[in-house]
């Protein structure tokens, strides 16, 4: 296979592309990108912007993104026509997309064809923030790169194989059946950990591992040998923690209560619990962790309390799923950057056996967080979605050639 591999990755506020070359196997280690780019603050009255930067993460292009451009479909215009006046851009071979929702069918990576593109139509409902941001990009891509081949990358795939008492909700079996079950997210961005972890502590890595995915988006994920045991985030990705404009976990009956006695209609049910709910939703004042800690409001400090007492509480649970934990790994973009944050989760899991080292979780770039000592090790680790989704894509391509 000869060119360049293009993936593209849209979240519930931001978009995220790369460049890798298509040589070698990918069977190993994650691939490195020659170029990459993001533009974040889509949506939720944010400042857009879009950043390009170069493998030694020089800045290749920075501009804000104004009006029709601070979209998803906008940012994604502006990212490939970028791209298309770059004269060293070269060949494209393929695009790896991530995809959020596979649904029960799609348990690995898949070349897109209009079967499979029609399926995924389907799963809208399932993830309204993300699936539609996700096939815009295919759509996209297919139109800027005419008969290139288009991989679908799937957030839910590596959950795919839990244990069937974590994948079942306690309903009758015909709708298990029909698909309402937990699925689970952010499985790339789990895949890229667990790759890494295993270059960094091979021995541990192996061992019981909590990934925390701190975002925007948040869920976290129990992971065994490598594999999903159980994860936060289940039928769709609403639930669990605390988010941005997400509610996490709800008692259903608060959904009854809202369309029976509120006179709410599911679209207007769907927008409170995806759009205007979380962080923003407590605080008032933002969505964005940062402008949080930043404001000296009252309900900042309380939405900040709340997304971290979830994330302790479901550290316990996903302890248990384990029976135990050795490792506790923090990703995403609050995971990565928020060290006051991480501080304060590791404090209140001192139970677990966790002893934070105060100096190292506030050192930038610092991967170990906890002390010598520590029975159990916390680490800090940036997620590389793009890399995951560029080496299945090569693999798919691989396998049909």
């Amino acid at each position: 296979m000869t060119g360049s591999l293009l993936t593209l990755n849209a979240g519930s506020s931001s978009i995220k592309v790369a460049l890798f070359d298509a040589a070698g196997d990918g069977d190993t280690a994650l691939p490195a990108a020659r170029w990459s780019g993001q533009a974040d603050g889509l949506g939720a009255g944010l400042k857009a912007r879009l950043r390009i930067r170069d493998a030694q993460g020089q800045t290749l292009h920075d501009t804000p993104l104004e009006g029709a451009q601070a979209s998803h479909q906008g940012a994604l215009a502006a990212l490939l026509d970028w791209h298309a006046k770059q004269s060293a851009g070269g060949r494209i071979a393929a695009v790896g997309h991530r995809i959020v929702h596979g649904g029960a069918d799609f348990v690995a990576p898949v070349r897109i064809d209009a079967g499979v593109l029609e399926a995924l139509d389907r799963l809208e409902p399932l993830a309204p923030l993300h699936q539609p941001h996700n096939l815009a990009g295919v759509r996209a891509a297919m139109a800027a790169f005419d008969g290139v081949p288009q991989v679908a990358c799937f957030d839910t795939a590596f959950h795919a194989a839990q244990p069937e008492v974590n994948r079942r909700f306690a309903l009758p079996r015909e709708l298990h059946d029909a698909g309402v079950r937990r699925y689970g997210f952010h499985g790339l961005s789990y895949e890229s950990i667990v790759a890494q972890f295993a270059g960094i502590a091979p021995e541990l890595a192996q061992r019981r591992v909590i990934v925390a995915h701190l975002g925007n988006g948040a869920s976290m994920c129990a992971i065994a040998q490598g594999r999903s045991v159980a994860t936060t985030m289940t039928f769709s990705p609403l639930d669990g923690l605390t988010m941005g404009t997400r509610c996490g976990h709800i008692d259903a009956a608060v959904v009854l209560y809202l369309m029976r006695s509120r006179g709410m209609s599911a679209d207007e049910v769907e927008a409170l619990l995806f759009r205007q709910s979380g962080l923003l939703g407590i605080s008032g004042v933002s969505s964005d962790m940062r402008v949080l800690e930043a404001s000296a409001e009252p309900a900042a400090a309380e939405a900040i309390g709340h997304f971290a007492e979830q994330v302790v509480q479901h550290m316990g649970s996903l302890a248990a799923a384990l029976r135990g934990v050795d490792a506790i790994v923090f990703t995403g973009g609050i995971g990565e950057n928020g060290a006051a944050l991480r501080e304060r989760i590791l404090e209140d899991c001192e139970w677990l056996g966790v002893n934070v080292d105060a100096a190292a979780n506030r050192g930038k770039g610092a991967a170990r967080l906890t002390t010598a000592e520590s029975p159990v090790s916390a680490w800090v680790l940036r997620t590389d979605e793009e890399a995951v989704i560029a080496r299945h894509t090569a693999r798919v391509l691989r396998a049909a050639a």
